[in-house]
């Protein structure tokens, strides 16, 4: 069965934020960016290393887009256990993003992957990274919005939240709002994953 999905992330939570701000200042060259705490606290959002999950949102094949949510340990055993059925990972830099991520909070809360998904810069047998298929060149990248653009679908950022606004929501008790943007992101990459396997939509 294919498996599409799309992580939510936030930053570390507050026992590690010195740490995660630390480490993510170790990354930056640019020192108007690296004296920005702030800044970089929220950075850690981007990494497995001190950032969290707070939510994966996914679809089998043609059915419909469900959500998982509540603590990050839950929603990882929770994750595998759906993650067992799938044959085929889809998802948009998820090779770069997503699936690294994953396996980075499944080593710090203990919890076995049901699926080892091959380390590599490139697609498998059981891996379509819609972003990696658009681009064919590795060093190349480009967001899901402007990919829905090119192709003349309706974005999943049409309803009213992106990428970087998911912490804001987060502290403002906002969640339904993350819930329902990570939905629409799953949706709108199984709508790209047809369009660019030739398949109706």
């Amino acid at each position: 069965m294919k498996l599409f999905f799309d992580l939510e992330t936030i930053p570390a939570s507050d026992d590690l934020r010195k740490a995660a701000t630390e480490s993510e200042r170790s990354k930056w060259k640019n020192r108007d960016f690296v004296e920005d705490d702030e800044a970089l606290y929220r950075a850690s959002a981007l990494s497995g290393n001190f950032g969290r999950i707070f939510c994966i949102g996914y679809a089998f094949d043609n059915n419909p887009t469900q959500v998982i949510k509540g603590k990050e340990r839950d929603i990882l055993i929770k994750w595998w256990g759906i993650a067992a059925r799938a044959t085929k990972f889809i998802g948009h830099n998820i090779i770069n993003f997503d699936i690294p991520f994953l396996y980075k909070r499944s080593i710090v809360h203990r919890c076995s992957p049901s699926q080892m998904l091959p380390i590599k810069n490139f697609e498998t047998d059981n891996i379509y990274d819609t972003d990696k298929q658009w681009n064919r060149v590795y060093q190349s990248s480009i967001k899901l919005h402007h990919l829905a653009i090119t192709l003349g679908l309706p974005s999943s950022k049409d309803g009213g939240i992106d990428g970087s606004q998911v912490y804001d929501f987060y502290l403002k008790g906002q969640h339904q709002q993350i819930y329902d943007y990570c939905k629409r992101d799953v949706e709108l990459t199984r709508k790209i994953y047809k369009r660019m396997t030739f398949e109706p939509l």
